[in-house]
C-alpha cells in the first residue's frame, strides 16, 4: 500500500509545554487526549517543551540562569542540559507513556535526521548563545514514523544549519514549523486553562486582527500571549486551523480557534 499523501493522513499536531509532565496525572491525561485524536482517524504528532526542568537541573549543577527580555541564554553548557533534559528526560518520559497504554511512540529531537534547521537567533539586547530560529522544516524522518504507525514524539532542539551544532528552540515556535510543513490539518496548544477566557467564559474563535487588540486592551495577557501569537503565526504560514484548548478541551472538541483575518 502506498504512503498517505499529506491530506489523507488528517495530521494534527499537540504542542505541550513542561511544566505539567512533572505530573502524573497530567500524563495520563495527554495518553487520553491522543487516544481521542486517534479514535477520530486522526494522526497526532507531539511536539513538547520542558523549560521548568532544564531550570531544575540547571540550579542543581549550580549552573547560573541567565534570560534577556525573558528568554533564556543558552551557553554551551546550559546547552548541554537542554538537549539531556528536552531530547532525553522529558521525551522518554512521554513515550513511555504513549507506549505503556499500548500505542506505538518514538521519541526524535530536531537534531534527527536534521528535522528542524535552524540559524542563531540574534537579539539585539544581548547575546543569547545557542538558541535558535527556525529556517526549515525536513519532514522525512516524521513522515517515516507516520507512515510506520508511529507517532513521533518531537523534542525542538534543533541542527545549526551553520555550524553543525544542537540548538534551544522555543517549542512553540518548532510546533508551529513542523504543523505547517506537515499541512497538518490542526495545531492544538494545550494549555492549564480551556481556551481564551472573556468575563470567564471560553471564546470559541478569535480573528488574528482581534488577537492583537485583545492583547493591547488586557484581555489577553502574561502566559496566554506567546500561545496566541504562535497561533497566529501558525494560520499565517498555512495551517487550516490553530486551537487553545486544556487537555479535556481536545476530548470534547472545546477551546478558542484562532482563524485568519478577514
Amino acid at each position: 500500500m502506498d504512503p498517505e499523501t499529506a491530506a489523507e493522513r488528517y495530521i494534527v499536531v499537540l504542542k505541550v509545554g513542561g511544566n505539567e509532565l512533572d505530573d502524573p496525572d497530567f500524563l495520563l491525561g495527554l495518553v487520553n487526549a491522543v487516544a481521542a485524536v486517534r479514535r477520530e482517524g486522526h494522526h497526532p504528532v507531539i511536539v513538547h517543551g520542558g523549560g521548568k526542568a532544564v531550570t531544575d537541573l540547571q540550579a542543581r549543577l549550580g549552573l547560573p540562569e541567565q534570560r534577556v527580555e525573558g528568554l533564556r541564554v543558552t551557553d554551551d553548557a546550559s546547552m548541554d542540559v537542554v538537549e539531556m533534559v528536552l531530547s532525553g528526560l522529558i521525551n522518554k518520559r512521554i513515550v513511555r507513556a504513549l507506549v505503556n497504554a499500548g500505542m506505538r511512540a518514538a521519541g526524535v529531537s530536531g537534531v534527527d535526521d536534521g528535522a528542524i534547521y535552524v540559524e542563531k537567533l540574534w537579539h539585539p539586547l544581548g547575546d543569547l548563545g545557542r538558541v535558535g530560529e527556525v529556517q526549515d522544516v525536513d519532514d522525512h524522518l516524521l513522515l517515516a514514523l507516520l507512515d510506520a504507525g508511529i507517532l513521533p514524539v518531537v523534542s525542538p532542539v534543533s541542527f545549526g544549519a551553520l555550524d553543525a551544532l544542537s540548538y534551544n528552540v522555543n517549542a512553540d515556535h518548532a510546533a508551529t514549523a513542523i504543523a505547517a510543513k506537515l499541512g497538518a490539518i490542526k495545531l492544538v496548544f494545550i494549555s492549564n486553562v480551556p481556551g481564551i477566557l472573556v468575563a470567564g467564559r471560553v471564546v470559541r474563535a478569535v480573528t488574528a486582527d482581534q488577537v492583537e487588540q485583545w492583547i493591547d486592551e488586557g484581555i489577553i495577557f502574561g502566559g496566554m500571549i506567546p500561545k496566541v501569537r504562535s497561533a497566529v503565526d501558525a494560520v499565517r504560514n498555512g495551517v487550516a486551523q490553530a486551537v487553545i484548548t486544556n487537555l479535556a478541551g481536545i476530548q470534547d472538541g472545546a477551546g478558542t480557534g484562532v482563524i485568519g483575518s478577514g
